[in-house]
């Protein structure tokens, strides 16, 4: 299983909320280039980086950063938050990221995210499934959408989606353990119905110990994302080298 730790990003500031909530920020370092460095000397290969700022101005904003994190080291970025346009897209791509993520626009413009997926392919274009109470959460998890994950990551396979990233909502920053009984109906549904495609579930939110990624590695998931449990020393990035 691939780990990737995550950088959030406001104002130029490595930053965690807690369940989306804008008002919960808290800065970890004023220099996301210096975490993702420190990230790299400990053998990490890859990095998830969202542009909360973006999120929430609905247009791709700290480009300038991830143009500096993927020049600078030889990590493989996965880049999302605010990409609602073809223009976004080319801006996160011409400033070093591997993959982007979409999501809202997975929702709101659908026909949009369909031509990233046919022009691009299914390595480069991540499915960003978050949800609260299995329903997909949009605008930086402002507004919830009335699509079920489910249904709703099953519509994109179909389409060519390989990588999906999901969050519930309910257990991201909170310290308390992931959404194990959420990825494995996901990764059930999937098993049953999937007639020999490969669904890689990346599983994002709630991560408390090295018994959760053990855990997730268990029942499945393709990748990890880990952020406060990093951050706040619950997980030193020693425990984690099996996986590296």
């Amino acid at each position: 299983m691939r780990i990737i730790p995550a950088i959030d990003i406001i104002e130029g500031k490595c930053v965690r909320l807690t369940q989306g909530d804008y008002n919960s920020k808290k800065i970890y370092n004023e220099n996301p280039l210096e975490i993702a460095r420190a990230f790299e000397d400990s053998g990490v290969k890859y990095l998830h980086v969202v542009d909360l700022d973006g999120a929430k101005a609905k247009h791709i904003v700290n480009y300038k950063i991830l143009e500096q994190i993927a020049s600078k080291t030889n990590l493989k970025v996965d880049f999302g938050g605010g990409l609602k346009s073809t223009e976004d897209l080319h801006i996160a791509f011409n400033s070093g990221a591997k993959q982007i993520t979409g999501g809202s626009i997975a929702v709101s413009d659908p026909h949009i995210f369909e031509e990233w997926i046919s022009k691009y392919g299914r390595e480069k274009i991540i499915l960003g499934a978050d949800c609260l109470d299995k329903k997909i959460a949009i605008h930086g998890w402002q507004k919830t959408s009335d699509r079920s994950i489910i249904p709703f990551i099953k519509s994109y396979q179909k389409k060519g989606i390989q990588y999906v990233i999901c969050t519930d909502i309910n257990k991201d920053g909170m310290l308390s353990g992931p959404s194990f009984e959420l990825y494995n109906e996901i990764l059930e549904s999937f098993m049953n119905e999937s007639k020999g495609q490969t669904l890689k579930l990346i599983a994002s939110g709630g991560i408390s110990g090295i018994e959760d990624i053990d855990k997730l590695n268990e029942i499945g998931c393709e990748a990890v994302i880990v952020g406060k449990a990093l951050y706040e020393n619950k997980i030193n990035l020693k425990e984690l080298q099996r996986y590296f």
